[in-house]
This record gives structure tokens, sequence and C-alpha cells, in this order.
């Protein structure tokens, strides 16, 4: 997913960029600490973490989760202080800065899964229909910022080859693989690309048909990813927003929907079998 901005979003060392709210989230915890009378190492061992974790985490530049803050709170006195601060950064809207933690947080995934129901995710995008997608934004972009938005998107494309081991699993609706955008040559192109895409072993596609009665996605298009540490997260997205999903409940349903809507598609051989019938009546 992640159509508004692609993956320039780091600092000048190329490290990702925090946002304000994970700043001052660390900035509680940092105080909290230091109050209790701990060290990095002494609250680390305490919450399971490095020191170097607890640093990332105090500095906003790694994304706690609710097992964070349930240990944080214990270590530190049981305050609240905590917990408030952690619900007060999952409210932040900030679209750019949510961006730039998603971003960062993908690199790392163990599994990511989109489900698409306006047009392909940007993973599944060749060229020409990734030209398609900037061509239509509004208000317009300039041919620079068009030609840095395609390279971007074509050159985040290269994790199904350089991450054999991290899966890739896609829930599309029909009509975005039927939507002509950009015209036939280039539906064609999407067509070719996304059955090319799905012969890897690490990438799953389905598509949920148009005669389906049923459909869990109705709230919109959803990002989702596990990381290393098994920790489960979403994203969602909409016109002109974005918003980082860390709270596990929260997180938890957003991911039994998906679980809804792969039950709901079409199986990958299914999917495959109509996407070339698609093709083939071009």
């Amino acid at each position: 997913m992640v159509h508004g901005v692609e993956w320039a979003a780091q600092g000048p060392g190329g490290e990702p960029e925090s946002s304000d709210s994970m700043r001052a989230f660390g900035a509680v915890v940092q105080a909290l600490r230091e109050h209790a009378g701990l060290s990095r190492e002494e609250f680390g061992a305490r919450v399971h973490l490095s020191k170097h974790s607890v640093a990332s985490i105090e500095l906003g530049r790694r994304l706690a989760d609710q097992r964070f803050v349930e240990l944080a709170e214990e270590a530190t006195g049981n305050t609240g202080a905590v917990r408030g601060a952690f619900r007060h950064m999952a409210r932040q809207p900030g679209l750019a800065a949510w961006f730039r933690t998603w971003a960062r947080l993908e690199q790392e995934a163990v599994y990511l899964a989109t489900y698409e129901c306006r047009l392909a995710p940007g993973l599944l995008q060749p060229e020409g229909y990734a030209r398609a997608v900037f061509g239509n934004r509004l208000p317009p972009l300039s041919d620079e910022q068009l030609e840095a938005q395609v390279a971007a998107r074509m050159e985040r494309q290269r994790m199904f080859w350089e991450r054999p081991n991290t899966s890739f699993s896609f829930v599309m609706d029909e009509h975005v693989v039927r939507r002509r955008l950009g015209g036939v040559d280039v539906l064609r192109g999407l067509l070719d690309h996304v059955l090319e895409c799905a012969q890897l072993r690490n990438v799953e596609i389905q598509i949920v048909p148009l005669e389906c009665e049923a459909h869990a996605g109705l709230d919109g298009p959803l990002a989702l990813l596990e990381t290393p540490d098994g920790q489960h997260l979403a994203y969602a997205e909409g016109q002109k927003t974005g918003r980082l999903v860390v709270d596990a409940k929260e997180a938890a349903v957003l991911h039994r929907r998906y679980a809804t809507l792969r039950a709901q598609a079409l199986t990958p051989l299914d999917s495959v079998g109509l996407l070339e019938r698609i093709r083939g009546a071009l």
C-alpha cells in the first residue's frame, strides 16, 4: 500500500526519521525511568530489551508496543503515565511521520500483507501503471516529482527478490484489475506484471470476485506486518490521512479482518486463473 508518499523519508544519514509524538513518548519514558533511579541497562532488564533498544525508544527512533508499555509501567511504579503517553501517540495522525515509521518497519518485517480496493498495491505496480497513478495526482506533480516517485516505487519492489524469506500477501477486489487506468495497454502491463509476481514463492495474490456476497474489507484499504519479534502492526490510509495502528487490540481486529478477506477471496490458484482470463479478453 502506501501510495501517497514513497520511501524518500530518511534523515541526512540515511536513518529513518522519528515523529514528534514518538519523541514525546520517549521523553516521558526516559523521565520516568530516571525518576525511578534506573539506568538504561537496569530498565532494559525489566522490559526485556537491551539498553540500546531502550535508548532507541527514548530517542523516538523505535516504535514501542503494548508489551513494552505494560512492562515499563511496572518498572516505573504503575503511575499510568506510560500508558497515557502511548495512547496519545497512537492517536496522532502525523501523515508524513507515520509513512516514515511504516517504511522502516516494512524493511524489517517477516510478513507483509496488503488489501486494496482502489488501485493495485504499490509493490505490484509496473512502471507504466505507476506513471498513470502519479499522472492522476491532484494537484499535479511536476515532471521531476513524477520521475522521482516512479523511481522510488520501482526501487521498492526489489524487496520481492532481495528478501526471499519474507512472505508477501495481497488481496485485491476484482474491479481493481479490471479498471483501465491509463488505457488498455497499461492494464495489460499490470496484469502481466501481477501474474509474474504471483509465480514467486514468497508472494501470494488473491482476488475478491465481483459476485462475492460477503466482504470483510468494507472499511477500506489496509496494510499489515509482523516484526521479527512477533509484533503485529497495521497501517490505514485515506484522503490526505494515514495512521499507524500500534495498539495491540486494534491491530488484532485488522489482522482478523484480513484473515476473513483471504477466506472470502479466490484461492491463489483460482485468482491466477481469473487474472489470465481477464488478460486474455483484452
